[in-house]
């Protein structure tokens, strides 16, 4: 979405109506570039994340039965992403028509709470796995109880409602501004340059929303790794197999992710904000703040198409069901190609199905050498 402040900062802060508004005319002079790049890459991120994490669903529904600590807070991760990219039709709209709104404050606002509700929902979410994982392998007697399924719910229901409490204030003030050339821009930075005391609660909003997160992640998984790694030392068996190697792959695949998605906007929302305390940045340097917020919001938002391709590599059950409907989508263009082209033959069908079993073939030996038991120590 575009560039946005984090959801701390509006439930903590309220408008100083007599502040200025910036009278910097240059904040929205990428336009031209951002109304083709902008739609078409939040297109990529709505397909791939809705097509994705809908996979996923569909391959943790039939695992409710069995629910455990790590299947609900999946669970709940996935729910967000994809909500978060039903919401992204309408910001599609608004890039494409250069930064305007013309479908009101009530969608501007409901579109903003969807967005950071689910941004930092999937934070928290990521974080409460991470942890889950360290209490599972590091610590599994002395902490069982905060994995049993009833504590946990209550934890994701808790997790929901912090994200609301924090962003459920943005319903009580304006949202849209009016600029100077007559466009309405929606939820964008220099709308929230009149709320009082917005660098301090800024900052505040950084440390809670991204520091606190990305520190706890760092050190669950650090920790994993290094006694995944001690483990297959010491078992010359595990060491041979090379799952705690795959293991260990998936956790800094995971890290990484979530490192290159949400560190470079609340860097740098950080480092204005400092800036803002200590000096009084000018129209270039708001101007230069604007444009780098777009861009590190498109790369934040990328993480929820990106959580399906470490499904992929983390979960067998995802790629057995991804491989399936690949398959299934082969067998029906192959069938269709036999029934409709008079050049088909007995032969066709057998060369047909040979390179379906061949790809078939290829698939499971790609699944021994890339299975994950990341999630199956439990």
């Amino acid at each position: 979405m575009g560039s946005t402040a984090a959801p701390v900062t509006v439930a903590l802060s309220s408008p100083n109506n007599a502040s200025k508004e910036p009278t910097c005319d240059t904040l929205y002079a990428h336009r031209d570039y951002a109304r083709v790049l902008m739609p078409l890459f939040y297109s990529v991120v709505f397909l791939v994340g809705l097509l994705g994490n809908s996979l996923a669903l569909h391959v943790i529904r039939p695992n409710l039965k069995k629910m455990n600590s790590t299947t609900l807070y999946s669970l709940n991760l996935v729910i967000s992403d994809i909500l978060f990219t039903l919401s992204l039709p309408l910001r599609i709209v608004y890039y494409a028509l250069g930064f305007h709104w013309p479908l009101g404050e009530a969608l501007c606002k409901i579109s903003g709470l969807i967005f950071y509700i689910n941004t930092y929902a999937g934070v928290n979410f990521m974080t409460c796995l991470s942890v889950d994982r360290f209490i599972a392998v590091v610590l599994p007697l002395p902490f069982a109880r905060l994995r049993k399924i009833s504590n946990v719910r209550y934890i994701c229901v808790g997790v929901w409602l912090l994200v609301l409490a924090q962003t459920l204030p943005l319903v009580g003030m304006p949202m849209t501004n009016k600029e100077p050339d007559g466009f309405i821009t929606c939820m964008e930075y220099p709308n929230f340059e009149k709320v009082d005391h917005i660098a301090t609660i800024l900052i505040g909003g950084v440390f809670l929303g991204y520091v606190v997160p990305v520190v706890t992640i760092l050190i669950c998984y650090s920790v994993l790794c290094s006694k995944l790694h001690f483990s297959a030392k010491s078992n010359h068996l595990t060491e041979k197999s090379g799952r705690s190697r795959k293991a260990i792959g998936v956790i800094c695949c995971v890290s990484l992710v979530f490192i290159v998605c949400f560190s470079p906007y609340h860097i740098d929302i950080l480092q204005y904000m400092i800036r803002k305390l200590v000096s009084s940045p000018d129209c270039a340097d708001l101007t230069a703040f604007q444009v780098s917020l777009h861009i590190t919001v498109c790369l934040m938002n990328l993480n929820s198409c990106l959580d399906p391709f470490i499904y992929f590599f983390a979960c067998k059950g995802y790629k057995r069901k991804l491989r399936k409907l690949l398959k299934l989508h082969v067998s029906m263009s192959f069938s269709s190609a036999v029934r409709t082209s008079p050049e088909g033959s007995s032969k066709d069908i057998i060369d047909g199905n040979k390179i379906q079993l061949n790809s078939c073939t290829f698939g499971s030996v790609s699944e021994r050498l890339t299975e994950r038991t990341f999630h199956q120590e439990e």
